[in-house]
């Protein structure tokens, strides 16, 4: 498997945990919008490389990925301190199940996510695919304090893209909420995205139809714990798991999960 060295053109730290950072990208490297790639560094103790979500679409000329601090981390402790016109490597073949191509089509596609989890989505909401397989896309982002809602101008201003708002706007949802703050702006709503989801405070307050696995679509992309709840909750109602092979009404990255 080939290795590329690519080029950092852009780091902007979020805050004192999370951070992005933007590189070249190879002319000849294909993706599906929602998977991910290997990323890492040559370090002291050696290559240490990890699975990073693809957060750019597939259509943009650059690569862009959006990472978790961790101070003693092999990788993401050299990797938080990148600056531009260093060299990151990021392996040859992209992978994974947070695609199109494994979701059934239909109403109304939900995408699901803590923290960095919001990386694949970036891609999903931002490819114009995505809309013509679903009518309505709806963004869920649970983070602990506002700060921490990485994209925020970007997700707003989706529907007003000066290339992608035609086709997004009036189908395009961004709901962001919080779980350790109170949001008086009226940005975000207090809670976590699966109580808000399975007690139907969503789709009320989206004026949306109660999620039918017959007719909608989730992707589902955080912690263990808000994976496995949603699995859970997806499998209690009669939803099927969705896979390169065969299409499901809901589908969690495999290869993040413990």
């Amino acid at each position: 498997m080939a290795i590329f060295d690519l080029k950092v053109q852009h780091v902007h730290h979020w805050t004192d945990k999370t951070f992005s950072f933007r590189t070249n990208r190879p002319q000849e490297f294909r993706f599906r919008n929602g998977e991910f790639v290997m990323i890492g560094l040559d370090t002291p103790a050696g290559k240490v490389m990890r699975a990073y979500s693809i957060a750019s679409p597939n259509w943009a000329d650059y690569l862009e990925f959006l990472s978790i601090k961790v101070p003693d981390g092999p990788l993401t402790s050299h990797l938080q301190n990148i600056e531009i016109g260093e060299f990151v490597l990021m392996n040859s073949k992209p992978v994974g199940t947070l695609v199109l191509d494994t979701l059934q089509p239909g109403r109304n596609l939900y995408l699901l996510a803590t923290g960095t989890g919001l990386a694949p989505f970036m891609s999903v909401a931002f490819d114009p695919q995505t809309y013509e397989q679903y009518e309505k896309v709806i963004l869920i982002h649970t983070v602990r304090t506002l700060e921490e809602h990485a994209y925020r101008q970007e997700l707003m201003g989706l529907p007003s893209h000066e290339v992608l708002g035609e086709i997004t706007n009036g189908k395009f949802v961004y709901f962001p909420t919080v779980t350790r703050e109170q949001d008086h702006s009226g940005f975000a709503t207090n809670g976590r995205c699966s109580t808000l989801f399975k007690n139907g405070h969503i789709s009320k307050n989206c004026d949306l139809h109660p999620f039918d696995v017959n007719t909608d679509a989730a992707m589902i992309c955080g912690s263990a714990d808000m994976n496995t709840e949603f699995i859970e909750y997806f499998e209690s109602i009669g939803g099927k798991c969705g896979s390169n092979s065969e299409r499901g009404c809901y589908v969690y990255e495999k290869a993040f999960v413990d």
